[in-house]
């Protein structure tokens, strides 16, 4: 984030600039003196803040803290802090354009056009209105909510599945997975990764599927058992899916659990970049630098996530609702 790190050295700050994927004690040394860790998706183990002598404060430039070990920082009281609302629209739409462009038949109808230069409607081309389906949300916080209001626009039928958000009487809340699965025709996940939600989209989730549904994944890839997504899609038990996030990123074209998804003409795949827009990064650099200031300036920090993860801090924070 290089204008992050522009005004933090103009505000007098020395930076150390570590590689992606760094190691655990190459990570222990570089933070020896440091008052803050910036940092995305380097793991920051327990021996890592126990061994941060100086360290006021960790912050996530992103949403996901999975990597953190916020048990160890709040014994240390040490605040930490991530950036949920940057990319909550920008995802949504994300997510609403993997949804129509499985539809639509778009992947496989653009190989046709690269390769043949032109195609005439034949069953196979067949595309879905969306207007009058079901589309289930599999998490109903901010991006789901967002997603849910543009849905509205093409008149989807909305079904809720989230035990601990409230929402619109515009979806209907379901109380148990299965039975909204069952009746959806399009099914978008937008929970957070933890172990309550760890592949809570298994064999058996997957099995209450329509034949004729499709699955949308824009949150984190381990939220669904991916073996078995492969073998629904394998046996044609779903009609397709949409996926920009995996458990082992990056996804790969060989030696990968999932390399044979590149094949299939109904699965789209993604390189986690739903968030990834001019302004959805400009937003983040201002919060981030704002998180980041807060804690080099001694002030409390401003936590604007909701997870209970980080809710339950009670040092040197400061909770926006």
């Amino acid at each position: 984030m290089p204008r992050v790190d522009a005004a933090l050295r103009a505000a007098g700050h020395e930076l150390v600039l570590l590689a992606d994927g760094v190691g655990e004690d190459e990570l222990v040394r570089a933070l020896r003196d440091a008052e803050l860790l910036l940092m995305c998706y380097t793991p920051v183990t327990a021996r890592v803040i126990e061994s941060a002598a100086s360290l006021k404060g960790i912050v996530k430039y992103g949403v996901g803290i999975d990597a953190i070990d916020i048990a160890a920082a709040s014994r240390r009281g040490i605040p930490v802090v991530n950036v949920p609302e940057y990319a909550e629209e920008t995802v949504a739409e994300g997510a609403f354009a993997l949804l129509l462009a499985l539809a639509k038949n778009l992947k496989p109808i653009q190989r046709a056009m690269d390769g043949k230069g032109w195609v005439w409607p034949a069953a196979h081309w067949l595309g879905l209105d969306l207007a009058g389906k079901t589309l289930g949300l599999v998490g109903v916080g901010r991006i789901g909510s967002n997603l849910a209001r543009m849905a509205q626009g093409f008149r989807l039928r909305l079904l809720g599945f989230d035990p601990y958000a409230s929402f619109g009487s515009f979806i209907e809340r379901r109380n148990d997975l299965r039975q909204m699965l069952a009746e959806a025709d399009f099914v978008s996940i937008h929970c957070v990764l933890n172990p309550e939600t760890h592949q809570l989209i298994g064999e058996a989730e997957l099995r209450a599927m329509k034949p004729s549904a499709f699955l949308v994944n824009v949150s984190r890839g381990a939220i669904v058992d991916e073996a078995a997504l492969l073998r629904a899609l394998q046996e044609r038990r779903i009609a397709g899916a949409a996926l920009d996030v995996f458990a082992r990123e990056p996804l790969a074209r060989a030696e990968h659990p999932l390399s044979a998804l590149y094949a299939m003409d109904n699965v789209i795949v993604s390189p986690h970049l739903t968030f990834y827009t001019q302004e959805a990064m400009a937003r983040l650099e201002a919060e981030t630098l704002a998180r980041c200031m807060e804690v080099l300036e001694g002030r409390l920090v401003t936590v604007k996530s909701r997870d209970p993860r980080l809710r339950a801090q009670r040092k040197d924070v400061r909770f926006a609702d």
